[in-house]
């Protein structure tokens, strides 16, 4: 993809923000899409998830796209946009996006991957007093119309040792939850991390897990945590513990665990995440851990609160608004790292023209830039260049006399993949 911008020069924008189309799918909370219409943007919303013609059909002529979980923006989808400028993913992951593809069309893409964790820290907090409480199966039980009123396996978690795998965003919120209720609480994390109030780092996770009467999951997927609670791990735990997984599904044997809750080796356990989910709600769902008693299985829901949805909304939405208006790239996950300040204006001042320039990155691209600009005479008032792996983003600031000749200059560049002015 290769585009350049060439607006008439009576414009008091590079392109009106008017016309700028933004297509939000999947309900994206309603603040976002009003913080992007306050902007300036022409901005229609969709409440479900598209796929094929109908998907193609609606974003086709879009600037920007934003969806959740659910729509699939494959190489082959992006391939017949034709004017798309940035993606947004108003949720925490980006697998539903081929960045690959959107990178080397020059199209950044970007997301929200801490504005849920209070939410799923506030999960965690609450199935630990469930499971403790057994308040799940007692209260299934209520509802089958068994009266089962007895303190036999419940437990105040005041006194208890949480052990935290993964001390991050998620994993320190919880610690300061689970402390000012009353527990002691130690963690692993491969990396040394300072700890939040008087929390513990222990110095291996077989250490933590044989040690703790609560073992909480809180890391990222990745190859080392694939697999990492195995049976090996499982059986090492206290009897009586309990385990929850709010990180990533491949990171517990399920078929393990389900066996050590069936022999009464584990009291419980609580799970939001699975290796094999449904793509869709309402779609069959399937897990060893049925039926079995005081396990909690929920959807995948463990960020999914009305705060949360706003807060990603909200930061998904002041990205994508600063790129489109600024360049500014910050919080990409797919393309070089740029934070720009805003251009100078006031009265009497004209503002610089902003070129922003993606192009391939090898060796000579920047001194072809300089040389042009040099050819030109052109006056630079900034330059920022980041490169992330094959993708380079340089952006200049010019002359307003200077900015479209350049920018034709830059254009022709080989290896430019989409340059676009600002004004």
């Amino acid at each position: 993809m290769n585009t350049a911008s060439a607006e008439p020069p009576d414009m008091k924008t590079s392109f009106p923000k008017s016309k700028i189309e933004i297509v939000l799918l999947e309900s994206v909370h309603a603040d976002g899409a009003g913080a992007l219409g306050d902007a300036g943007f022409s901005v229609r919303t969709h409440k479900g998830s598209l796929e094929g013609d109908a998907l193609i059909g609606e974003i086709r002529r879009a600037h920007v796209v934003g969806v959740r979980s659910k729509t699939q923006l494959t190489g082959g989808v992006l391939d017949r946009c034709e004017r798309l400028l940035a993606i947004g993913c108003f949720c925490a992951g980006t697998d539903q996006v081929d960045l690959g593809v959107a990178a080397g069309a020059g199209v950044p893409v970007f997301n929200s991957p801490f504005s849920n964790t209070r939410s799923v820290a506030e999960l965690t907090i609450a199935e630990i007093v469930c499971l403790h409480r057994r308040l799940t199966e007692l209260s299934a039980g209520a509802h089958r119309g068994q009266w089962q009123k007895t303190a036999s396996g419940s437990h105040e978690v005041r006194g208890k040792t949480l052990g935290i795998v993964g001390y991050g965003h998620i994993g320190s919120q919880v610690s300061v939850l689970a402390e000012a209720m009353g527990m002691k609480v130690r963690y692993y994390d491969v990396a040394s991390k300072l700890p939040l109030g008087n929390a513990e780092q222990a110095d291996t996770i077989d250490e933590l897990i044989s040690s703790s009467d609560v073992v909480s999951l809180h890391v990222p997927e990745t190859g080392t945590t694939r697999g990492l609670i195995e049976a090996e791990q499982i059986r090492a735990m206290k009897p009586g513990s309990y385990l929850i997984n709010n990180a990533r599904g491949t990171v517990v044997d399920l078929d393990a665990l389900a066996s050590a809750l069936r022999d009464g080796h584990i009291a419980g356990a609580a799970l939001d995440v699975f290796p094999d989910e449904p793509a869709r709600s309402g779609e069959p769902f399937d897990s060893p851990l049925q039926g079995l008693p005081n396990v909690i299985l929920t959807p995948h829901i463990g960020g999914s609160t009305v705060e949360a949805q706003r807060a990603i909304a909200m930061d998904v939405a002041q990205k994508l608004e600063r790129f489109v208006d600024t360049g500014s790239t910050m919080g990409a996950v797919n393309a070089p790292e740029v934070d720009l300040p805003a251009q100078p204006s006031g009265p009497g001042k004209q503002r610089p023209h902003r070129i922003l320039n993606f192009h391939r990155n090898v060796p000579g691209v920047l001194g072809q830039i300089h040389q042009a600009a040099s050819e030109l005479g052109v006056n630079v008032s900034g330059q920022y260049l980041r490169t992330y792996e094959d993708i380079g983003y340089v952006v200049i600031d010019v002359d307003p006399s200077d900015g479209e000749g350049l920018a034709e200059r830059i254009n022709a560049i080989p290896e430019t993949i989409r340059t676009r002015v600002l004004w």
